[in-house]
């Protein structure tokens, strides 16, 4: 009976939380995607982009969707460079000068021990995913 009630609580607690979090549509995000493999010593790092009308949860800073958006990258690295089994990772701020300045520490951390290849706008950009949780 004791487990119940404490199952019950804590089920409680978590929809107060959640309930709790603001969802919002924010104006832009800077962005950038990395990508390695744990089958050679190649880096693929993006630009830094300007994302547009992307949804965070503002509580946390949590960009929502952030996995579709390290998806999009893995689709372009599998499709178009046929490059598979790369593990995709997306980094994003509010913030120009913060992306800026995590993305040269990132870049300067990884150019010492692996080949650092970039991917330029013009090959790859990455689309606002729109998750409005008003339609769901």
């Amino acid at each position: 009976m004791k487990s119940l009630r404490l199952m019950l609580l804590l089920a409680v607690t978590m929809l107060t939380v959640g309930a709790s979090a603001k969802i919002e549509k924010i104006d832009e995000v800077y962005m950038f995607g990395f990508s390695a493999s744990f089958k050679d010593s190649i880096i693929y790092a993006t630009d830094i982009q300007n994302v547009q009308d992307v949804w965070m949860e503002t509580k946390n800073n949590f960009l929502i969707e952030r996995d579709e958006y390290s998806h999009q990258l893995k689709v372009y690295l599998t499709e178009k460079l046929q490059l598979k089994d790369r593990v995709c990772i997306v980094f994003f701020y509010t913030k120009k000068k913060k992306a800026e300045k995590e993305y040269l520490k990132l870049m300067k951390k990884y150019k010492k021990g692996y080949d650092v290849r970039y991917i330029n706008a013009t090959q790859f950009k990455f689309e606002a995913i729109d998750s409005d949780p008003e339609e769901e």
